[in-house]
């Protein structure tokens, strides 16, 4: 994939573009809360924080948590959004973690796995942050197991564009699990609808996806125009939901 530079290209509308209503910010955390020990507070890594969608809610509901982001734009849209006192934002990326050796009870690392270059050395760096049976809760696509959106139809190679972002989920698997990982479990996750299709479109046009970074000018104008044609016909339908593949794994 073309690589993104989010303090040029995303950081001004990325929070917006990207806004997770509260019924589905609670989806996600109930979904985390399942996966994880239940003894709280739990200490956390968000890496690859982004604008701090998650971050704060996962202080919340589970201890302190140190969003690790590499884009300085991102990292200040973060902070100026929310000062949660249970929550710092470190500069670093999942190859080169900000934190301590084995002081982690958890990481998230929530639509951000697809921008690491360094694969095999973030899971070696994953597994020096956690604590033995720390868990890492892997929220990516994966070519083989494709959420496909609803809206991605009416792009140009829509959905083989997407695909080929990401890994097919037995690469993932293997790579972690030769570095000492296992599987604790691998699922879906739905989230409510996000609004009406008029309102996910409006969302679209800011583009903060990676997938359309991987498009051309052209098929750009027809996928926005072909969209803006079949959401015209009902704005106000509620957006289809689609389940989202959440893989966790265990520090052994």
């Amino acid at each position: 994939m073309r690589p993104i530079d989010y303090d040029t290209e995303q950081h001004q509308h990325y929070a917006r573009g990207r806004a997770l209503t509260q019924p589905q910010l609670h989806v996600w955390i109930s979904a985390f809360d399942a996966l994880l020990p239940d003894r709280r507070p739990l200490t956390g890594l968000d890496i690859g924080s982004g604008t701090g969608r998650f971050t704060p809610a996962l202080a919340n509901a589970f201890g302190p948590v140190t969003g690790v982001e590499p884009s300085a734009r991102m990292r200040e849209v973060a902070h100026a959004q929310s000062r949660h006192p249970a929550v710092r934002y470190l500069p670093g990326t999942a190859e080169d973690i900000p934190a301590p050796s084995g002081s982690a009870d958890y990481a998230l690392l929530g639509w951000s796995w697809h921008h690491v270059r360094d694969k095999p050395r973030a899971v070696r760096e994953l597994a020096r942050v956690l604590r033995p049976g720390g868990r890492l809760l892997l929220r990516t696509n994966f070519s083989d197991h494709h959420p496909r959106p609803w809206w991605l139809e009416y792009f140009p190679r829509g959905y083989e564009a997407d695909a080929s972002i990401f890994q097919p989920l037995h690469e993932v698997i293997a790579m972690f699990t030769s570095a000492g990982w296992r599987v604790a479990d691998f699922g879906t996750v739905t989230e409510p609808s996000a609004g009406t299709r008029a309102d996910v479109l409006e969302r679209l046009r800011l583009r903060t996806l990676s997938f359309f970074a991987q498009l051309t000018p052209d098929e750009l104008e027809t996928g926005f125009h072909r969209l803006e044609q079949a959401v015209a016909v009902d704005p106000d339908a509620p957006a289809p939901v689609f389940a989202e593949p959440l893989l966790t794994l265990e520090l052994r």
